[in-house]
């Protein structure tokens, strides 16, 4: 399936990218190597393909150089953990159930408390929370704890539905998508890269709530699209093109079609809702600095529409033509070249 498909909307947004995104890869890929989560040659290749620092250096454009080293190895757990995918494997699901729970837990430990389940996901999610939540207010650390939470137990569900065999309706795998694909959290972490702080009284608004949902919706189905040959590869039911297919029993390309046509649709909602911004701050009576944070949270919704979709356009993760050792791991149904869960509920 061809990767430029036009998606109106997205490209009326701003497209800035970071100018220390050159720094900042070569010391993430070090530090993806030091603590284990790249392994091999073949891992190490694999992972560097899907530049995921240009991910970051779109999505989160104004933060500092040291923050979007930390950032890109934020986004470098996410990745491979949702990569973690072999459901041939004895006790797969349960691996990736305890890891999840003890990736939910984290947040809530003493800083610098040694994680009960050990690997190097685990490990590094322990360091990078320390970072994210540094100097953030415990309505910040808490809102995006939950957010993250959803996103890991709704990544187990996924887990363990595809480990059944079960075939999700259109209407139940949108509402696990717009969790399972992460921008709750991910909007969230856009405060922390600049240091600022929404309202809460905004992140409570009705208007401010459908936006982020709208955003997620719309990155979501635009993953999907961008990300179809491979899931296919992976034989992986969890892709909005897919379930099209199956719910509605259309062909390959009507499904392509009526997914770019709701990625419009929920991009639409999104640009109605943000044209209300202005009211809602008149309605809860805000200050200069409270207006500020609330167009600085709105210029990180849109770096995410707007950054994701253009870094999935050149990602090699998503590469049509992939070959070698990652296409023949997905071919066989896995989607990782290194193992990176415990053995065992408490093993390493």
């Amino acid at each position: 399936m061809p990767q430029q498909i036009p998606f109106p909307f997205v490209t009326a947004f701003e497209a800035p990218v970071s100018p220390h995104v050159a720094a900042a890869r070569q010391r993430h890929l070090e530090w993806v190597r030091t603590r284990g989560l790249v392994r091999s040659a073949a891992g190490l290749q694999e992972y560097t393909s899907w530049d995921l620092p240009q991910a970051a250096a779109r999505t989160y454009p104004y933060a500092s150089a040291d923050d979007l080293y930390m950032l890109m190895n934020w986004f470098s757990l996410a990745f491979l953990f949702d990569d973690q995918f072999d459901l041939g494997a004895d006790g797969y699901v349960e691996r990736v159930a305890a890891v999840v729970r003890e990736m939910i837990t984290t947040p809530y430990r003493p800083r610098g408390a040694q994680p009960d389940v050990v690997c190097p996901i685990t490990l590094a999610w322990s360091e990078v929370w320390e970072w994210l939540a540094d100097g953030m207010s415990t309505t910040w650390c808490d809102r995006f704890a939950s957010s993250w939470a959803r996103f890991l137990a709704a990544h187990s569900e996924e887990v363990r539905l595809s480990a059944e065999g079960a075939e999700l309706g259109l209407t139940e795998y949108l509402q696990l998508r717009r969790i399972t694909v992460g921008i709750h959290h991910s909007i969230d972490a856009a405060e922390r890269s600049r240091h600022f702080e929404v309202p809460p009284q905004v992140q409570a608004h009705d208007v401010m709530r459908g936006m982020r949902d709208a955003a997620a919706d719309a990155i979501a189905a635009m993953n999907d699209i961008h990300s179809l040959e491979r899931e296919e590869r992976r034989g992986d039911p969890h892709n909005l093109v897919t379930v099209l297919r199956r719910d509605r029993g259309l062909s390959r390309q009507a499904a392509i079609d009526e997914a770019v046509r709701m990625t419009v649709e929920y991009l639409g909602r999104y640009t109605e809702l943000e044209s209300r911004i202005p009211s809602v701050c008149e309605e809860l009576g805000l200050g200069g600095d409270g207006r500020e944070a609330v167009r600085m949270g709105v210029e990180g919704i849109r770096n995410w529409i707007r950054g994701n979709h253009d870094w999935a356009l050149s990602t090699g993760r998503y590469d049509a033509q992939k070959t070698g050792t990652a296409a023949g791991l997905e071919s066989s149904g896995r989607g990782f070249v290194d193992d990176l869960l415990p053995s065992s509920r408490t093993g390493g």
